[in-house]
Parts: structure tokens; sequence; C-alpha cells
């Protein structure tokens, strides 16, 4: 059972992530982005400074918070019994290459469900000046012993 104790806790900023154009274009093929995400003169040309990610590539950012929650002993989350409930995205502008990011996940929810457990992440990614540029929600169950 994940410790309800975590519920308000927050974890270290991440390390930077810069994000790159082969990155994004990769992550762009593979959720068939637009031509924004993959063309660097159609970019420029709609007043982007650079590729532009795709809506949920956030997800490779919240991944690094993510890593920390799930190392942490005191929270008690089994990754094998782990499934994904809920992604969302909040955009406070468009991300584009050359952006370098942190993020710092604050544990929003634990609620018991039974034996098993739902737990809410809220993640908050911000640029080199310290601006909010998106925040990642997520929801993991977490299935309990049968």
């Amino acid at each position: 059972m994940v410790n309800p104790e975590i519920q308000g806790k927050r974890y270290p900023r991440t390390p930077g992530y810069l994000v790159g154009r082969e990155k994004v274009r990769e992550f762009a093929k593979a959720v068939m982005a637009g031509p924004e995400s993959l063309d660097l003169d159609y970019a420029k040309a709609h007043g982007y400074q650079d590729l532009v990610v795709p809506p949920t590539f956030p997800v490779v950012i919240q991944e690094q918070s993510l890593q920390v929650v799930l190392a942490d002993p005191e929270a008690r989350i089994d990754f094998s019994r782990v499934v994904h409930g809920d992604q969302r995205f909040v955009q406070e502008r468009a991300i584009v290459a050359g952006d370098e990011l942190t993020s710092v996940l604050e544990v929003a929810i634990v609620k018991s469900l039974g034996a098993h457990s739902m737990v809410t992440f809220e993640t908050k990614i911000f640029d080199i000046e310290q601006s909010l540029v998106c925040t990642a929600i997520s929801t993991l169950v977490v299935r309990g012993d049968e």
C-alpha cells in the first residue's frame, strides 16, 4: 500500500534537460505530430524559434521526477504493480528545441481504493529563466495484494 503520508510531499528539482531537435523529431514521428515539430523552416515561418515539441513531450521531463518518487522508500510505490491511469498537460507556452527544462514534482493526491492506491502527481516544468512552461498531471494506480 502506498504511504498516504507522502500526499503534499515535494521532491527536489531535477537536473536540466536540454530539448534537442532530434529528440523532438523522434517523438514527433512516434506520435504523428505536425510539421512544426519536424521541419525547422516551417516552424520558423510560423513564428517559433525552433522545432515545437508535441503537446505530450513533457512526459519525458516528468519521467525524471517520477523516477525520484519511485526510488523513495518512504513512498512505498512498487512499480511492478503500477498501472497508468491518467495523463494531462497544461501548457503555458510552446516548448521548443533548445529550451533547457527542469521540473519539480509534488504528490497531489493519495487515495486508497480497497487494497489499491491511486496517486496523482503534479509536475511543474520550468525553463532556464524559471518561468513555468507546463504542468504535467499524472495518476498512477498501484494494485494492492490480491
